[in-house]
């Protein structure tokens, strides 16, 4: 069967056109219907798209090969679309699509067909071969130039038998969700890369007709590396001990050459005792540290739509009171009864954010077990007081220590540790006799992890009471001492420091005690917008730096950065926490030395707010010094954007043309500009 034989005059089309990817991939769907072969479109479009969701199959180099296996197919299909003004299809380089194939493959036994789409993939990857396509003037001339490429770059039609050599230098797995396109698609791209770089490879190919050119148990034992391109099951334990690369199936397509040179330099494989199945699991292989980072991460997009709607809900409050007339001050946000109604509603929202935290990540560790106690343990964290210290301490403490928690660090902590608590017990529980069985997760975990969890968390908070004792007492002396723009960096660093926790709540209490002592004292009043600075610029520079260098962020985390800079401009530094818990230090010292800046600067320009929160909404009452506290909160945000665009690793994510700012292509660009002269 030759490539052509899955194509006819009804589906080749020349002159296609489209605004954008659903379309071009609803008119190569609705070219396949005219050829026959589907019964239901609708079913088939619904896997086509689906297979879209998963990762684009816009391969680059202007390629697109959508497609979908499905009982809606009769019989095997092609349909050719050349589009002469390209279409944006969010492919992996982000260049236009000229050249679609639309692969219908039917969900049968019979797999004779699979070859003939592993053909058209390899031949893909030759250039010549799409220069061929789009030149065609007609069907025929299409057909004509499929035909003649095949026989050209591939030769026989015969399926190639499997190399008996025992002497590859490199091996290889390609395996995509549906087996039809992708998966070839890398086989050749390796095979090219290998070619130009003088040595040799043996690529085994996981399609949906199974298992071709299988590695040996010889070969895997003489190849020097072995690079798995995989997006489903692939089997790894049979290349324990050899270093082993292991990436998505369109990485292997997008960077082949590099790959294969970058090879050797792999870590030696540990065998697990299974299959790599998904791409937690093959992320796994990149760091040791990702089995936590996966239950981190678990806990923190649980989280999310609590930091994101509470926040804009308190950011309305404070709207409301400002255009009722409000004038600011410590009630702000609550003065009128709509204010207090959403701001009451969005408190309520934020109360759940760190147990749901702690919580979520429990249950990652050890299921629905785990989540009641991560939930205690979330609570206990975000619990003003909630330490030995505070209950034992005399008043002169305790009054230092109120409304006090552990904050968002706290809640991980919890977390963590209601999840090992619950493996713990499970352990520790083994040998109840199985009558007995249904009371462990509905008494005993329960009872037991939540009375461990409250007492370790009541002297894990312990040290963050210290804490807060210290740098109130280190700020009080700093004032004393009229250190007023140190002290204005200070605590707006501190602001930025933990988001909500210890370190932030001394820097806004002692300047909210300030104001208190001596309303009349305006130098207090330095500390207050310097505090309030320090709030507002973390979330802010994440909205920016998300914007700027998009290549640092996943797409939920580009989506949700323009809600973070609502947050900010609210005086809502909790919208930050998430971008923080995935990448701590360098979220976490990017807003440290811009808040500082910011707050040196506020000091500096003498900048004076009475009013201890609102953020823009409190703007109005600073009087002339409302412009240089703007820009001081401008320059904050710009520092520590330009760190966490120099600090934060690029992540492997889908772009449209617009890949960001790279520090590493404008230092290129600035030192060819220096040669040339």
């Amino acid at each position: 069967m030759k490539i052509t034989d899955l194509l006819s005059s009804k589906t080749v089309v020349l002159n296609a056109t489209a605004k954008d990817k659903n379309e071009i991939i609803k008119k190569a769907i609705a070219t396949i219907k005219n050829s026959g072969a589907i019964s239901n479109v609708n079913e088939y479009s619904k896997l086509v798209y689906a297979r879209e969701e998963k990762s684009t199959t816009g391969v680059g180099d202007g390629i697109a090969i959508p497609h979908a296996k499905s009982k809606a197919v009769k019989k095997p299909a092609l349909a050719a679309l050349v589009i002469r003004k390209g279409v944006d299809y969010k492919s992996l380089d982000g260049e236009k699509v000229n050249l679609l194939f639309l692969i219908a493959a039917p969900d049968s036994k019979d797999n004779v067909h699979l070859d003939v789409l592993a053909r058209l993939s390899n031949l893909l990857m030759h250039p010549e071969f799409k220069e061929a396509l789009l030149k065609a003037k007609s069907a025929k001339e299409f057909m004509k130039a499929i035909d003649s490429s095949e026989e050209l770059f591939l030769g026989s039609n015969e399926p190639k038998k499997e190399s008996k050599s025992t002497g590859y230098e490199y091996l290889a797995v390609t395996a995509c969700p549906t087996g039809i396109a992708h998966t070839f698609m890398a086989e050749e791209a390796l095979k090219k890369a290998a070619e130009k770089l003088k040595v040799s490879i043996k690529v085994e190919t996981n399609g949906q007709a199974g298992v071709k050119n299988k590695l040996t148990d010889e070969e895997i034992k003489n190849a020097k590396a072995i690079i798995v391109g995989a997006d489903v099951g692939v089997e790894l334990d049979r290349f324990n001990g050899k270093k082993t690369t292991v990436v998505s199936v369109s990485k292997v397509i997008k960077d082949a050459e590099m790959l294969i040179k970058q090879a050797e330099t792999a870590q030696p494989y540990k065998a697990k005792g299974g299959f790599i199945k998904t791409k937690e699991q093959r992320n796994a292989q990149e760091g040791k540290f990702h089995t936590i980072y996966k239950h981190l991460m678990n806990g923190v997009s649980h989280m999310i739509p609590l930091v994101v709607g509470g926040g804009i809900l308190i950011a309305i409050a404070f709207l409301i009171d400002m255009a009722s007339g409000v004038t600011p001050g410590p009630d702000f946000g609550t003065v009128t009864i709509g204010a207090r109604i959403f701001k009451t509603i969005g408190g309520f929202a934020f109360n759940l954010m760190l147990p749901i935290l702690a919580g979520f990540i429990a249950f990652s560790i050890s299921g629905r077990p785990g989540l009641v106690i991560g939930l205690a343990g979330g609570v206990a964290a975000s619990s003003g007081g909630f330490n030995l210290l505070y209950w034992i301490g005399d008043d002169a403490t305790k009054a230092k220590l109120e409304g006090v928690n552990a904050g968002f660090l706290g809640a991980i902590i919890a977390g963590f540790l209601a999840g090992y608590v619950v493996k713990l017990l499970e352990k520790a529980t083994n040998k109840v006799p199985k009558s007995l069985d249904g009371l462990r997760p509905i008494l005993i975990y329960p009872l037991f992890g939540i009375l461990i969890i409250g007492l370790v968390m009541f002297l894990v908070n312990i040290p963050l009471s210290y804490v807060n004792i210290g740098l109130n007492e280190g700020l009080t002396k700093l004032n004393e001492m009229k250190l007023d723009i140190l002290l204005g960096a200070l605590v707006a660093m501190m602001m930025a420091t933990d988001m909500g926790g210890p370190i932030n709540k001394a820097a806004y209490v002692f300047a909210t005690g300030l104001l208190a002592q001596s309303s009349a004292d305006i130098n207090h009043q330095h500390i207050m917008a310097a505090v309030m600075l320090g709030g507002m610029v973390p979330p802010l520079a994440i909205a920016l730096s998300a914007a700027l260098f998009p290549q640092k962020y996943s797409k939920d985390d580009r989506r949700n950065a323009p809600v973070t800079a609502v947050m900010g401009a609210g005086f809502i530094t909790e919208g930050v926490i998430p971008y923080a818990a995935k990448d701590p230090w360098r979220v976490i010292l990017s807003c440290m030395i811009g808040s500082a800046a910011g707050g040196a600067l506020s000091v500096w320009w003498d900048c004076k707010l009475p009013a201890p929160h609102g953020g823009v909404f409190v703007f109005p009452v600073m009087a002339q010094s409302a412009g240089f506290y703007v820009l001081a909160i401008i320059i904050g945000t710009v520092v520590s954007t330009l760190m966490l665009g120099i600090l934060k690793k690029d992540v492997n994510d889908e772009l449209g043309k617009w890949k960001g700012i790279s520090f590493r292509r404008v230092g290129h660009r600035i030192a060819g500009v220096f040669k040339k002269k």
